[in-house]
């Protein structure tokens, strides 16, 4: 590359002498004691200027002291926060990393809480004052602009204001569209160095964040415009949504998941309502590969975080959808992602401005997918296999005293672990923490149900099979088309479903009623309803066919069977919504009880039906059963045996 000749930069040095020094040291005596000194995010941290500042100070320690480090996040090793260098940087980041989460616990490391997108106006007012900037850019052109490639968040703001810009134009960084462009006017020292970027190397997704990738990619629709955090579980979500079609980028972070996304087609960027065409973020986190992507690529453009993660702005596009992820959750329905207890972890960051900017947008979306455990680590939050405890819930009863509400009750509508989807909007108290507890862990729900009891939160009396027994089957779950065309998820139903089943029994006429009850109630108080839906699923099965809207789900008909004494028949029952009659529905929940009844090794069903309830009988008839009926005092006992 010219850029990287001698000729080429004896050129750029006649042009701006003056931003050019033989030695880094003579720079860095302008630093002056209590200096606050910003250093480039992630993988846009210009290590050489960085290594360079520190053996400038471990060399001539009293050059200067109490000077504040600040960024966003570091994926370096920190070594600023190493107690040789305590009387001359003390840290101060927005936003808590690996490399420095031991430190801010210990209170060796400041800890600013904010949402990002309002630091390029608190840099701009003066609010956070900046005396020198340690930056990364590509090399100039001849006319002396350079470009932030894979970090403009807050750079940009901070060129500006800051009183000595230091900038490493560095070959390997990509220059990339968008407000990432300066020139040789804005900065004031040049320090040129190549060396590869630093690389955010993420987790490979195991099962786990792979059955949660599957949830989450149920959930987001062709056309959707998707903001993703970083990690594992991200990272699964983003593979997983590989054949959706014309989604659209608007995120703070580049990931190499997005970039496989576009480079597979997935993301086209051709239904966005705001930028369409371009994939909108703020900086980039990644791997070389992504980096290469990243160059020239005029499909994306970085712009200034407060752009990106300003709400109003994110609520533009239509179908925003939200993906992030969470310490813990808790019954309500509110979500810690920065702290365990009083324990710092990470940051506010701008999970909470997408969140509620999707939640604005029309038909936007917001999703909070978590593993359902963690492993505990030591109070220190220290790393590694030794300080590892026991496993814990991510979704707990209450968030524990100390910790951070990132985001709050009403700014969630889908949770998501790798047992299920949990949709809270617009859903009380009580049903949010049913559905909670529905996808925890196993090992967790009988204790999550009897703090939910303590707590008030649940009916008193709530039932709940625990054990192998009492865990929902979610592997029964089947997709059919009824005969007249009616789409319908047949699954078995769950502890969470009691509210959808009080309204698709007081949906029902009162001849469906009468027929299905063989009595004239018009009541299915709480008592009755609970006997449906806490079932264990070795001596019964209660399937429901749902009828899906959007997020909206109502049940059109229940069937169930429960065993008898003779263990080898079981009692069956069918009722069908009024206006789904007539509809196939009946067949459809009949035939999966018919299966799963000879899978457990049953032989037949019985069953009390109302005299003059033909069309029961035709039905059974008509699906190969041997049948058999009693009149027992207006009542026929019938029998069908399986053929």
């Amino acid at each position: 590359m010219k850029e990287n000749t001698a000729a080429f930069w004896e050129e750029i040095k006649k042009k701006w002498p003056g931003k050019f020094w033989d030695q880094e040291r003579f720079i860095f005596e302008n630093i002056r004691p209590g200096d606050r000194i910003f250093v480039g995010t992630g993988c846009g941290e210009p290590q050489y200027l960085v290594r360079s500042l520190l053996e400038f100070a471990k060399n001539q320690p009293k050059a200067f002291i109490d000077a504040e480090l600040i960024n966003i996040v570091t994926l370096g090793v920190a070594p600023y926060t190493d107690e040789k260098f305590k009387d001359n940087f003390r840290l101060n980041s927005f936003f808590i990393g690996e490399s420095v989460r031991k430190a801010v616990n210990r209170a060796e490391a400041d800890y600013t809480p904010i949402f990002l997108s309002a630091l390029p106006g608190l840099i701009r007012s003066g609010r956070i004052p900046l005396d020198v900037a340690l930056i990364q850019t590509t090399p100039p052109d001849l006319d002396g602009n350079m470009n932030l490639g894979v970090s403009v968040d807050i750079v940009r703001a901070v060129v500006e204001k800051a009183g000595i810009v230091i900038v490493q134009p560095n070959s390997f960084m990509p220059a990339v569209d968008g407000d990432g462009w300066i020139c040789m006017d804005d900065v004031d020292y040049i320090i040129a160095r190549d060396e590869p970027l630093l690389e955010y190397i993420e987790d490979v997704p195991g099962e786990v964040a792979l059955k949660i990738g599957g949830y989450v990619s149920r959930i987001v629709e062709d056309g959707s415009t998707i903001q993703v955090g970083y990690g594992s579980i991200p990272n699964a979500i983003v593979s997983g949504l590989s054949l959706k079609r014309h989604l659209g980028v608007h995120t703070e972070l580049f990931g190499d998941g997005i970039a496989r996304l576009m480079e597979a087609g997935a993301v086209d960027n051709s239904q966005k309502s705001l930028h369409p065409g371009k994939s909108i973020a703020t900086f980039c986190m990644g791997k070389k590969k992504t980096f290469d992507f990243l160059r020239g690529n005029r499909s994306v453009e970085f712009r200034s975080i407060d752009y990106t993660n300003n709400p109003l702005i994110i609520a533009k596009n239509r179908k925003m959808t939200a993906i992030n992820s969470a310490l813990e959750v808790d019954l309500t329905g509110q979500a810690t992602s920065e702290s365990l207890g009083h324990r710092f972890y990470s940051g506010i960051g701008g999970q909470a401005d997408f969140m509620r900017g999707a939640a604005l947008a029309h038909d936007g979306k917001t999703i909070l997918a978590l593993p359902s455990t963690a492993q505990s680590a030591e109070p220190d939050g220290s790393a590694g296999a030794s300080s590892r405890g026991p496993v814990v819930s991510r979704i707990v009863p209450f968030l524990r005293e100390g910790a951070a509400v990132t985001l709050t009750r009403g700014d969630i509508h889908y949770v998501v672990t790798e047992y299920g989807i949990a949709y809270l909007h617009g859903k009380s108290i009580r049903e949010r923490a049913m559905d909670l507890i529905s996808i925890a862990h196993p090992g967790f729900r009988h204790w999550l149900i009897e703090e939910a009891k303590r707590l008030h939160l649940i009916y008193p009396d709530q039932a709940f099979i625990p054990g192998i027994k009492g865990e929902y089957p979610e592997d029964l779950e089947v997709r059919k088309t009824t005969r007249a065309g009616l789409p319908l998820l047949i699954r078995p139903i769950k502890i969470s479903d009691e509210p959808m089943l009080k309204e698709f029994f007081y949906s029902l006429s009162n001849e469906s009623m009468y027929q299905r009850f063989i009595s004239a109630r018009r009541d299915i108080p709480h008592e009755v309803l609970q006997k449906f839906v806490a079932v264990d699923y070795f001596t019964k099965m209660v399937l429901v066919a749902v009828l899906e809207d959007d997020e909206r789900q109502s049940i059109c008909g229940i069937g169930q069977y429960g065993m008898n004494s003779d263990m080898y028949t079981a009692d069956v029952a069918l009722v069908v919504r009024d206006d789904c009659q007539k509809k196939g529905v009946a067949g459809e929940l009949l035939s999966y009880l018919t299966y799963l009844a000879k899978r457990q090794g049953l032989l037949g069903f019985t069953a009390e039906v109302l005299v003059g309830n033909d069309p029961v009988f035709r039905l059974f008839k008509k699906m190969g059963f041997d049948v058999s009926k009693r009149n027992e005092q207006g009542v026929f006992e019938m029998k069908a045996m399986f053929r």
